[in-house]
């Protein structure tokens, strides 16, 4: 059986984790049994100093190791299609390209001021026995020291902290600690979203326009069914209205602004100084 590899790019709380749970809930679609699985894709790579791992570093050895990830997720859930979604992934598409060829891209994307105050709690956020344990399953055995003495810094971190927050969350850029050092965490987590979709943009423009779709995360949450069928389309599932319906039944549009409205008037203006250019690109600013 041919499996198809779909990978979901998206900058943090774009959205991704209600893009691949509604996919998954369509027969012969499967994923991981954890919420993202960036140890797999270090392997290989731990100790790089940042998510933004460059395409040559997607070795033989480590398409191997992808590869058969994939089909571990394939076999063991006899799967037809196979759904990946890690944040990170959009700081190295062309990696992730290399390392699984031939992969189909979802590229969802969302305001990056709504995501800002978002992102801003999971850097708050307190310790979670159950979302570890299911994560931890995948680190693989030789990569466990270093993750663990990271983690621990990070909770220990978060005490110590004037902003409370994590020693670190979320897709780390070329330069994190001087970036964590200059500015703000609301302005962090605007950065990591630019970067995000910048070095995603700047990926997909060389890779052909069959194997990439974009989804505004706006539109989703508001025309769920619409959007979910011309995914489908895209990805060569036939799947008829009633299921359509089904599936994207729990989506809703309640966060829409959420985390804009979070920020102050002068927050949003600083922001807006900080990452405009690309808000605009995106439809998100004025």
């Amino acid at each position: 059986m041919t499996v198809n590899n779909v990978v979901i790019i998206g900058a943090p709380r774009s959205g991704t984790n209600m893009l691949r749970d509604v996919l998954c809930k369509l027969d012969g679609v499967a994923t991981w049994p954890c919420d993202e699985i960036n140890y797999l894709w270090r392997h290989g790579n731990v100790r790089f100093p940042s998510d933004e791992i460059p395409e040559e570093r997607a070795t033989p050895v480590v398409q191997h190791y992808m590869q058969k990830q994939f089909e571990w997720v394939a076999k063991r859930y006899n799967a037809h299609t196979v759904v990946e979604k890690t944040c990170a992934n959009s700081l190295r598409v062309p990696f992730v390209d290399r390392a699984v060829p031939g992969a189909r891209f979802i590229y969802i994307y969302r305001d990056g001021l709504d995501t800002t105050g978002s992102a801003k709690l999971r850097w708050q956020a307190k310790l979670d026995i159950p979302y570890i344990l299911e994560k931890v399953r995948f680190v693989p055995p030789l990569d466990l020291p270093y993750y663990a003495s990271r983690y621990l810094w990070s909770r220990v971190y978060r005490f110590i902290s004037r902003e409370q927050r994590l020693a670190f969350w979320g897709p780390a850029l070329d330069g994190m600690q001087d970036i964590l050092k200059r500015h703000t965490l609301n302005e962090v987590c605007a950065l990591q979203w630019q970067r995000c979709v910048e070095n995603a943009e700047a990926a997909f423009a060389k890779i052909p326009e069959e194997r990439v779709i974009r989804v505004r995360y706006e539109d989703f949450v508001r025309q769920p069914d619409q959007e979910l069928g011309r995914l489908t389309n895209f990805l060569d599932l036939e799947v008829n209205e009633s299921t359509l319906a089904a599936a994207v039944s729990g989506v809703s549009g309640r966060s829409v602004g959420k985390g804009r409205k979070s920020l102050d008037v002068g927050e949003v203006e600083r922001l807006e100084s900080l990452v405009g250019e690309t808000l605009e690109r995106y439809g998100y600013r004025g």
